[in-house]
């Protein structure tokens, strides 16, 4: 017998792990990006954890990015297409397991409606490429009150250069 806890446990382990056969393709494949690739060019370029990311809405384990713990100044940008999407003026600690930022950077990202799992929520992936990034919800910090918890396997970091004096 199904017990809540059990249920739980195994929605929690579905939404982290992902269930890339309930996930809709459709609306996701009617859509043109600056930047299509096959799926063999996109094996050749990522990581297999990138492209599980990027190509196929999976998500990372919380906690288990490096860009999690990075608090220099810079733009996390794309890991497919090396769009800038994020400035680390706007990134927080949302105690999620997965860098958030306030505010993506203008003309950076699209969204989309995401109902796996049996919720709702709004997926985010890059405009130029369409990868996957992660999911915005609104209950991030001032000034915009927004969340945007990305998948760190699915960005890069550029420090800023330092000013020449």
């Amino acid at each position: 017998m199904i017990d809540r806890r059990m249920l739980l446990a195994s929605a929690a382990l579905a939404a982290v792990f992902g269930f890339r056969w309930l996930r809709p393709d459709a609306a996701r494949a009617a859509e043109k990006f600056e930047i299509e690739k096959t799926p063999e060019e996109w094996r050749k370029q990522l990581t297999p954890m990138q492209y599980h990311i990027l190509r196929e809405e999976d998500t990372e384990r919380p906690f288990s990015s490096p860009l999690l713990k990075e608090h220099r100044k810079g733009t996390f940008a794309c890991a497919g297409c090396d769009l800038p999407l994020f400035s680390s003026d706007t990134k927080f600690d949302s105690g999620t397991g997965w860098p958030s930022f306030w505010q993506p950077l203008s003309n950076a990202v699209g969204e989309r409606t995401d109902s796996t799992l049996g919720m709702t929520r709004t997926e985010v992936h890059c405009r130029r490429c369409g990868g996957h990034l992660g999911h915005v919800f609104d209950d991030g910090p001032k000034p915009t009150g927004l969340r945007y918890c990305m998948d760190g396997y699915a960005l890069t970091f550029h420090p800023a250069t330092p000013n020449a004096s």
